[in-house]
């Protein structure tokens, strides 16, 4: 019998350049980069910039030198978002073809407003797991007619999935494996929670969402390791990998370091970021005591 080698194990460690790394991304680095070598695996870095007004080389520096100074060592070349916009860009197509996603041409201000209207009777508009109103079903209920004029007329927008489309497409329940610090096992997805979520904007050429699964098969990742944040998030990573027909990776959401305010540590609360740890004379051993190493 001819047998089949196993797939080496690969794990990734992806932050923004937008801001100081801080513990809660030590935990994230440190697990991927140990799990990793446990297994026999590879640890990957990737770089997501695709945030170009917020993203900016000295973060990205401060990035590089966090993470060595962590211990950390990562396979060369780092991919980073920004020289990949036509990856995303040919996935986004893909789904256009197949008349999975629509152009959206509300703005920010006017959901809000009709957020707003609507929940001053005393109701309550449909959010998401993160707490976002869903988008309303304007832009998804135009004639083709309607939105060719839109797009011709130059009118900025973005592009959403149509999620009622997107699900009717699948042919069995999505699901995860999950092996994390919360609900382990086979995981149901529920991508309908998140509504028609954004894939691109006009000022941006992809989402997290679209890039993420995008990289992660590219790669090759197997093993996706980050906090426990971006669990529900997973609904919608496994629905954009079946309609694009790629691999599906092992799951694991880790705890999160929380701040004395009983929030998640973040960026732009202005949470103590690693080198400043690092300049207050903690070493790379009680960092990782601290987070609980």
């Amino acid at each position: 019998m001819i047998e089949i080698p196993r797939q080496k194990p690969k794990f990734r460690f992806a932050p923004s350049p937008n801001g100081p790394l801080h513990l809660g991304h030590a935990l994230s680095a440190i697990l991927n980069h140990d799990m990793a070598q446990k297994s026999g695996g590879d640890f990957l870095l990737r770089i997501e910039d695709i945030d170009q007004a917020r993203c900016t080389p000295d973060f990205e520096e401060g990035i590089y030198t966090d993470l060595s100074w962590l211990g950390l060592s990562w396979q060369e070349p780092v991919r980073r978002q920004s020289e990949h916009f036509p990856a995303y860009q040919e996935a986004l197509q893909r789904l256009i073809k197949r008349g999975l996603v629509y152009p959206a041409f509300l703005t920010r201000g006017e959901v809000k407003s009709r957020v707003a209207a609507f929940e001053a009777d005393g109701k309550s508009w449909l959010r998401d797991p993160d707490g976002t109103p869903l988008y309303p079903p304007d832009d998804r209920e135009r004639s083709d007619a309607e939105r060719q004029r839109l797009l011709a007329s130059g009118m900025k927008h973005a592009w959403r999935l149509d999620i009622e489309k997107a699900l009717k497409t699948t042919n069995a329940p999505l699901h995860w494996q999950e092996s994390g610090d919360g609900k382990t096992g086979t995981i149901s997805a529920d991508p309908a929670a998140w509504g028609d979520v954004v894939l691109s904007r006009s000022d941006a050429p992809s989402s997290y969402h679209l890039s993420v699964v995008v990289d992660d098969a590219i790669q090759g990742i197997t093993h996706i390791v980050r906090g426990l944040d971006l669990f529900h998030a997973t609904s919608i990573h496994r629905l954009l990998q079946t309609l694009l027909a790629l691999p599906e990776p092992l799951y694991h959401h880790h705890r999160l370091l929380l701040g004395s305010d009983g929030k998640k540590l973040s960026k732009s609360l202005g949470d103590t970021g690693i080198a400043e740890w690092r300049n207050l004379g903690l070493s790379p051993a009680e960092l990782r005591r601290r987070i609980g190493l």
